[in-house]
């Protein structure tokens, strides 16, 4: 169910950063994720939820839509339970999958209006970044494992072409500038200090090693602020209802 949510038109990091549900932790395999109450997600109980949950600009979320996200905020939750054994807060959990939606919806429409559209080459280096993302070393291991989820290919185009549009219209509309190397020094310097302060923590590579990985970081950080700025002020300019 991870693997399907990294395609749902938003990528897991984009999803996290906008929702605000980052866990720190340790990441798991997409493919290994649990999908059902059995396999340690808690009951997933819709019997309060409306059957549109949000309108945005005159276009509605349906609850089938919401299922979905919520069902997989919630299994998140209960991976994370079996970490730190804090119980899954499910109405807070209800509240970041229709926000998720909602926010989804807004960049969706905004891109649209912007007439970005995904050709097919697009779609294919979607595909093939996310089957990277997961550890696969084709897409056609991506399909394959998707497939087991139940998506034909055609769905999973449609959602790699929904997560190109997204991205391609956030690069476009964030002003997001690469760091310096004195800023890269700097944030290396600081992580120094702070692992010095640590007892039993690994030593961290010289600064030449991980410096790309900082710059990263440095960036991914500062499109992810952005990005909600940019959110906030479509929430505001728009028209958004949420009915939980």
């Amino acid at each position: 169910m991870q693997l399907k949510r990294s395609l749902a038109a938003l990528s897991l990091a984009l999803v996290v950063a906008i929702t605000g549900c980052a866990s720190g932790g340790e990441e798991t395999d997409p493919v290994d994720a649990p999908t059902s109450p059995e396999a340690g997600a808690p009951e997933v109980d819709l019997d309060d939820i409306p059957e549109v949950v949000a309108e945005v600009n005159g276009e509605e979320i349906s609850r089938d839509e919401f299922a979905q996200a919520y069902e997989s905020e919630l299994q998140q939750a209960a991976m994370m339970q079996q970490t730190t054994g804090e119980e899954p807060d499910q109405e807070a959990l209800k509240q970041q999958a229709v926000q998720m939606l909602v926010n989804n919806r807004l960049l969706t429409q905004a891109a649209t209006e912007a007439g970005i559209e995904a050709t097919d080459e697009d779609i294919d280096t979607t595909l093939e970044e996310i089957a990277t993302q997961n550890g696969m070393g084709s897409v056609d291991e991506l399909f394959a494992a998707l497939s087991e989820q139940g998506m034909s290919e055609e769905e999973i185009r449609e959602e790699a072409a929904a997560q190109y549009q997204l991205t391609t219209y956030i690069e476009q509309a964030t002003d997001v500038a690469e760091p310096s190397e004195d800023e890269l020094r700097e944030q290396y310097d600081l992580m120094v200090e702070q692992q010095e302060g640590m007892e039993g923590a690994e030593e961290i590579p010289p600064f030449e090693e991980i410096r790309d990985q900082l710059a990263e970081q440095a960036v991914s950080e500062e499109r992810n602020a952005a990005t909600q700025e940019l959110l906030d002020e479509l929430q505001e300019q728009g028209d958004v209802t949420i009915h939980l």
